[in-house]
């Protein structure tokens, strides 16, 4: 009777009975994870919470803090970026690589020998696909096989820096924590599955701590202050096992074991001011190390730091030879400045710089018994002094023997992920691949910021001699082989953790011109599988940040580039020196060379000398018939005047009554642009042109000779007028249509601006790129138009000159056509470069190495007397007329 009763009251009510059973799955499914959340080390109450919200507010403080303390600062890519900034892991707990990192195997038939194991990481088979050599691949895979075994990094390095009483991993007990006032606040990262006493306390010893403690099973906290003896509790407090020990006890609720990571407090050492009586002042080493081709700025620089009391040191960059070249005379003049034989390609964030420095560091020490130095100091062409260098030489007498650094200011966790140094690279095929993850190894504090250095004598030989048979050293350099950016740690780090650490002075005696929203564009993702920041050239309008300087002990500013500006120096040298006479010939003029016919490693720009080579034939047929073909090519320059672009000089040699003499000239690039005067924002477009090799940090293409090649890589540039008036943003979507020399249509691009018309100039220039045109393009002339809404806001005409340069040479008789052909392409050159190209002026050098027997054409000026000439007068880059006029000892005096 009931069971019937049961069924017959199931039947009519099931949906509820279904409904109530879904209710208590799911009041069991909740109630299941609640129970799993302190084994996870998440809060479950709002108490819990308050780590995450400790976590944030450090978070808050370390992105408002000043991220412009180190030099060229790897930025990270997004994924780094993303990641929870304390939360450091290992090996074990990395994402795996996304499925657009690479290939998932290693394509064998790719390589011309046989790898040395079978290679799991994605980034390392990705690397190994994109090399180009096969010496590249060998070593990246030798490396990555080395790596795999977990024989190539060390697991431990010593730490002989002093740490008083302070015990290693020694048990401080259990604690009461706070959740208003935190035992130690200096750090907190959470390790979900993975937290122990011996993980927690080399995290905290790696950021520099002096305390450990685990908490609440998965909750590590760090700082430099000892718990409070009121605070301690019994041992039976702090009973949660570790999420990644089981048999340890990490802390409890609100309760924390509290370590010692066996290091001392740490604190920079202050500086002096003043020398001590009768001392002798210190003599420095300025190590350069030199890039490009901005030979008269590098001569600038040596000029306006020479004495002969110090010594110069120059390394060129292996594939610089004009500079190295030009540069080699030096010795002849000067005993107290040498170039290095020995020469790295110093590829931006390449592990060669380090081994350039150390090798450099250890020549001087040996090799140079004569140089008596006390400091050496690093330096580029990027670099000026803002102090006289008495001023410098003071400053370091009255600190012999510390060592000059800049620490990153940050919280050591998130620089370390930033960095790059969780990650290997390998450097070969000047480029620095990307070949997985890594564990830095225990038992030492981790430091960086800065590659710009000033080091005591003691300190050199200790690194340079270490490498070779000290512990500490000797284990940095391998990891630092494989790092991204090594100078920027390794010298901070070997002082943190050696005898020296007590001569650390947290400052490189630099300024640098951080503008970040500007120059960290990934701009050197062409040669380091990283995205990297680099700090902009000074402008007058920094001027104040120059200024600020005169209170601080800082001696030198970064970065300038006459070529892009070159009055904020002399604006510059002017406030250290005073001013120059004001008869002082060509104080505002800049030269810069960019092509020679000596150097061998350079590929021939085709495009480039068929240009030159027309406007050579057009000016020798317009102006001196008198001269005949053929011309050779010695030198290209570029020319600037008060900041001005006044065109690219020629070097050539030509033929005049059988003999061969040399002149010069000036050609200068025309724009043909148009802009709509009807529409608001066309009459707001300043400039509108097409060129190649943007520079998004500095807003400039570096194609200043306006060259267009068909195997190059188009990009409007515009720039708009800026209104105080306006105030608001505007977006717009633009449209830019791309017709080839045929009128038609060969590419459209979209871009979508933010107009700020009241906002700084950077806001106003804005670039597009014609990604879908790829090379080599069609010769001729194209055309570029700007579009709004259907609307013609500009156009501009260019020209693309073909990449493959034209044969020069008068063919021989019996190749009539290819005459014929060949005479063709040079007159349509030559038309179609007379509508892009005006020719300025030219000048007589004359015969070169011997007795002229010519004599110099009526109407032709002599080029040393004329003021754009490369041959004209140009005393503030003379570096030679210091050999004779000492009293620029000083750093002081104009010559």
């Amino acid at each position: 009777m009931l069971q019937t009763l049961a069924l017959r009251w199931f039947r009519r009510y099931k949906v509820f009975f279904l409904i109530g059973l879904l209710i208590v799955g799911a009041q069991i499914f909740l109630a299941y994870k609640l129970l799993k959340i302190p084994v996870s080390g998440s809060g479950s109450n709002e108490e819990r919470d308050l780590s995450k919200r400790l976590y944030e507010k450090y978070v808050k403080k370390v992105a408002g803090s000043n991220l412009s303390a180190d030099d060229e600062d790897p930025a990270g890519n997004l994924a780094d970026q993303q990641q929870q900034q304390g939360n450091v892991r290992g090996k074990e707990d990395r994402e795996v690589p996304r499925k657009d990192q690479g290939r998932t195997y290693l394509n064998v038939n790719e390589l011309e020998f046989v790898p040395p194991c079978d290679i799991r990481s994605k980034e390392t088979i990705s690397a190994v696909h994109r090399a180009k050599s096969q010496s590249c691949k060998r070593q990246i895979l030798d490396i990555a096989c080395e790596i795999q075994k977990g024989t190539f990094y060390p697991r431990k390095l010593p730490n002989f820096c002093p740490n008083g009483d302070y015990v290693p991993d020694r048990e401080l007990g259990c604690f009461q924590d706070e959740k208003n006032f935190r035992l130690l606040s200096g750090y907190y990262t959470n390790f979900k599955t993975n937290n122990s006493p011996r993980r927690c306390i080399q995290l905290c010893l790696q950021s520099g701590f002096l305390y450990a403690g685990v908490q609440y099973s998965s909750e590590c906290f760090c700082g430099d202050e000892p718990p409070k003896a009121s605070a301690k509790l019994p041992d039976s407090s702090c009973n949660m096992k570790c999420s990644g020990d089981p048999k340890q006890a990490c802390g409890g609720y609100f309760t924390a074991n509290i370590y010692e990571t066996g290091i001392a407090k740490f604190t920079p050492q202050t500086t002096e001011v003043t020398t001590r009586a009768g001392e002798e002042p210190v003599r420095i080493v300025f190590l350069l190390t030199l890039n490009g081709r901005a030979l008269r700025q590098v001569n600038r620089l040596l000029k306006t730091l020479y004495s002969p009391r110090h010594y110069y040191f120059i390394h060129i960059d292996s594939r610089q030879e004009y500079l190295y070249r030009e540069l080699l005379k030096l010795e002849q003049h000067f005993p107290n400045i040498r170039l290095s034989r020995n020469r790295w390609s110093t590829i931006w964030g390449g592990a060669s710089l380090l081994q350039m420095l150390l090798g450099s560091m250890e020549y001087l020490l040996k090799e140079t018994p004569s140089w008596r130095w006390d400091f050496v100091l690093n330096l580029s062409e990027s670099d000026f002094p803002v102090k006289a260098l008495d001023k410098l030489t003071n400053f370091l007498s009255a600190n012999r023997g510390k060592n000059f650094v800049r620490s990153h200011g940050r919280e050591v966790q998130r620089f370390i992920q930033k960095q790059g140094l969780d990650r290997t690279f390998v450097e070969c095929d000047n480029h620095m691949w990307r070949i997985g993850d890594r564990v830095l190894p225990s038992g030492i504090q981790i430091d960086g910021g800065s590659d710009w250095i000033c080091l005591s004598r003691q300190f050199a030989r200790y690194v340079t001699e270490g490498r070779y048979e000290d512990p500490l050293v000797s284990g940095l350099l391998i990891i630092f082989r494989q790092t991204i950016l090594p100078a920027e740690s390794f010298f901070h780090t070997v002082l943190r953790n050696s005898e020296f650490c007590n001569t650390y002075v947290d400052n490189n005696l630099h300024v640098t011109n951080w503008k970040r929203r500007l120059g960290c564009k990934c701009q050197y993702k062409q040669i380091v599988d990283w995205c990297g920041c680099s700090p902009n050239d000074f402008k007058p309008e920094d001027w104040a940040k120059l200024q600020g300087t005169e209170a601080k002990q800082f001696y030198f500013a970064r970065k300038f580039e006459p070529i892009i500006n070159q009055e904020v120096i002399l604006q510059l040298e002017e406030w250290v020196n005073g001013p120059y006479p004001a008869d002082y010939p060509n104080l505002h003029s800049y030269w810069q060379n960019f092509f020679h016919h000596e150097d061998k490693l350079v590929s021939v720009d085709g495009a480039l000398l068929n240009v030159v080579h027309s406007i050579l034939r057009i000016n020798a047929k317009s102006e001196f018939g008198q001269f005949q073909e053929p011309f050779r090519i010695r030198e290209l320059n570029h020319f600037l005047d008060h900041d001005r672009y006044r065109g690219f000089l020629i070097l050539y040699e030509a033929s005049i009554a059988d003999e061969t003499v040399l002149l010069e000239t000036r050609a200068q690039p025309t724009f043909s642009a148009q802009v709509s005067k009807s529409v608001a924002l066309g009459r707001r477009i300043t400039q509108l042109e097409v060129s190649t090799d943007f520079d998004q940090k500095e807003q400039v293409s570096r194609n200043f000779q306006r060259v267009i090649g068909t195997n190059a890589e188009l990009n409007l540039i515009f720039r708009l007028a800026g209104s105080r008036a306006e105030k608001n943003t505007t977006s717009y979507a633009l449209t830019i249509l791309w017709l080839d020399p045929k009128g038609e249509l060969a590419d459209t691009s979209e871009l979508n601006i933010e107009d700020t018309p009241s906002g700084p100039s950077e806001n106003l220039i804005h670039f597009s790129k014609a990604a879908n045109l790829k090379p080599p393009l069609l010769a001729g002339i194209w055309t570029a138009k700007l579009i709004h809404k259907k609307v013609l806001l500009g156009v501009t005409r260019f020209l693309v000159v073909n990449s493959t340069l034209m044969g020069v040479d008068v063919p021989s008789a019996n190749e009539t056509t290819k005459e014929q052909q060949l005479q063709e392409q040079i007159d349509q050159l030559d038309r179609l470069v007379q509508q892009f190209f005006n020719f300025k002026e030219t000048c007589w050098v004359g015969k070169e190495g011997a007795e002229r027997r010519v004599a110099r054409p009526e109407g032709l000026e002599d080029c040393s007397k004329a003021n754009w000439s490369s041959f004209a007068s140009d005393p503030k880059s003379d570096i030679y007329a210091a050999a004779t006029n000492r009293y620029i000892e000083g750093g002081m005096g104009f010559m």
